[in-house]
């Protein structure tokens, strides 16, 4: 059973990246879930860059773009998100969460972007995620420490990009997403001319790093721009919360549809015991409501 009101059953945790690892993670995460006896914990998690997933107990269930609920083995890895995902926790449970910035996806990972763009698999020998198959074992302990559980992620991440090769195009890569994360970029054009490439040669780095068109990024930025307002002071009407860029609501209400795979309103009438708590608690730690505007 679902119930509304469960905020008090979820504790979120944010640790800040060691500094070789700045440039690539936005984050190491702990949520631990705690629904009542019965209960679930549902909620819908906005679209975001790649991710990789722990837990110390399979069970969870996801879904992305409202397909039908899965339930998920302990490690998973998301390629960047344009759409929501559905996620219920019926049972306690401890989540490792490592956020993957475009200039990390760049230089961890082999396969474009593109490739697991909306799509969550497992970290298992044959993935894209091969690296993180074992990660379970190094990151809880019998005891839980949060301290010391994200020390250790920590120091696997920096182990890991030590044995990866700097991208040709990472300088390349940031220079794009400090441009996607101003909210004075108009157009796709002048993203590439602040780049100095063709639109062509844009198109194929974006794809590769970000997992998306240029056109559908400035759309997802200038739509989490303005869910972030809400998140943060959920008393908001939406027309209070949009972006400049957005010509009315009739045009939030479009994007809305198409990223969350709902109406603002019921999305709205949700209960939302881990977005707005992380919401705030990402804001106080990182600077940004969401992760896919945390600075580059």
């Amino acid at each position: 059973m679902l119930k509304q009101g469960l905020s008090d059953a979820v504790s979120i945790r944010f640790f800040a990246p060691s500094a070789p690892l700045i440039p690539y993670i936005t984050t190491i995460y702990l949520t631990d879930f705690a629904p009542p006896l019965g209960e679930a914990i549902s909620d819908w998690l906005h679209p975001e860059w790649g991710n990789i997933r722990l837990t110390d107990q399979a069970g969870w269930k996801s879904s992305i773009g409202g397909s039908a609920l899965t339930c998920l083995p302990q490690v998973i890895g998301t390629g960047p998100t344009s759409l929501a995902t559905h996620f219920v926790v019926d049972r306690p449970m401890r989540v490792w969460g490592i956020g993957i910035l475009p200039s990390g996806w760049l230089r961890l990972f082999d396969t474009p972007a593109d490739q697991h763009a909306d799509k969550t698999i497992a970290c298992d020998a044959a993935t894209t995620f091969a690296d993180f198959a074992d990660l379970v074992s190094l990151a809880f302990s019998d005891k839980p420490d949060p301290a010391a559980e994200a020390a250790r992620i920590d120091a696997f991440l920096c182990e890991l990009l030590a044995r990866r090769a700097l991208h040709e195009d990472e300088a390349r890569i940031r220079a794009a997403h400090g441009a996607l994360i101003d909210d004075n970029l108009n157009s796709v054009g002048e993203l590439a001319d602040r780049l100095g490439i063709s639109p062509r040669s844009l198109e194929r780095l974006s794809l590769r790093a970000f997992g998306f068109s240029p056109k559908l990024l400035l759309r997802r930025q200038r739509f989490l721009r303005s869910l972030a307002q809400f998140m943060l002071d959920p008393s908001l009407k939406w027309i209070n919360t949009l972006d400049w860029h957005y010509v009315d609501q009739a045009h939030f209400v479009r994007d809305f549809r198409r990223f969350m795979t709902m109406s603002p309103s019921a999305y709205a009438a949700l209960d939302h015991p881990v977005l707005r708590s992380a919401a705030r608690a990402r804001a106080v730690a990182t600077g940004a409501a969401v992760q896919a505007l945390h600075q580059p």
